[in-house]
Parts: C-alpha cells; sequence; structure tokens
C-alpha cells in the first residue's frame, strides 16, 4: 500500500508542477474567507511540514500527538504575499522529502500510530496518515481546476 501512496504523491506533483503556473492566477481569493491558490499552496507546505515530522518520529515514537491550527498557520506565514515559484519549490522540496521517507520506511513500522485530532484521541497507523496525506492535497489541488 504505501508504494502506491507515494506513486500517487509523484504523480500529483508532477501533474501540478506541469502545469503552466504563469497562467494561474495564484493571488485572486474566490470570497474575502476563501483561500487564494497561494494559500492553499501554502496551506499544502504547512501539511507536508507537520506530516513530514510524523512520519520520521513514527520510524521510532508511537502514540505521540501532532496536530496545527491552519488558517493561523496560514496567516502567519504570509503565503498571500509571497512569491509563488518560492511556495512552488518550497513544497515540493518537502514533498521529495516525504517521498525519500516513505519509500524507504521500515516496514515493521507502517503500522505506528500516531494521533492527529485535536480533540479527542484519534491515532492512525503511518500507513492510513500517508494515503490521507496524499488524498488531502489531492482534494485541495481540485481548487486549481
Amino acid at each position: 500500500m504505501i508504494t502506491d501512496t507515494t506513486k500517487q504523491l509523484k504523480q500529483t506533483i508532477d501533474d501540478i508542477l506541469r502545469r503552466d503556473t504563469a497562467a494561474i492566477d495564484w493571488a485572486a481569493k474566490p470570497a474575502q474567507d476563501k483561500w487564494s491558490k497561494k494559500q492553499i499552496i501554502g496551506h499544502l507546505i504547512d501539511s507536508a511540514q507537520v506530516n513530514l515530522q510524523r512520519f520520521v518520529r513514527c520510524t521510532y515514537e508511537e502514540n505521540f500527538k501532532l496536530t496545527y491550527e491552519q488558517v493561523e498557520w496560514v496567516d502567519a506565514a504570509h503565503y498571500q504575499d509571497a512569491n509563488v515559484n518560492e511556495l512552488l519549490g518550497l513544497w515540493n522540496l518537502l514533498n521529495l522529502q516525504i517521498i525519500r521517507v516513505l519509500e524507504n520506511y521500515p516496514t515493521y513500522r507502517l503500522q505506528a500510530q500516531c494521533d492527529n485530532s485535536k480533540t479527542e484521541p484519534s491515532l492512525h497507523t503511518v500507513e492510513w496518515l500517508a494515503a490521507d496525506y496524499v488524498a488531502h492535497m489531492q482534494h485541495h489541488l481540485k481548487q486549481f481546476n
């Protein structure tokens, strides 16, 4: 399963990076309370950072809690003011590192768990977290169509 997940992750990254990024209106917000495409990429950067930590920590630790406040992080990082090529570069590099970690993941640790909930404990395996990470990314990138 983890091999399929890393293949999906690679394909998803390639699909975005092959697009004509100059043709995308990165700064426009569909509504005042909605994110621009720059902010969506920023949110995906935040997600990549948190999930990379989860994947790495799960190689030697179990049942820890790691969450983040997505709206606050996007606001604090000022993604709306950032250069989109820098954002895409950072997003790509973080995901390449995630792929490297997952492709070399110790098989005996794929069922290690961590808690990604903000309220009631909700433990998930590395395999589940990786698949959820890719599905979350694909969900947000559909907004680019």
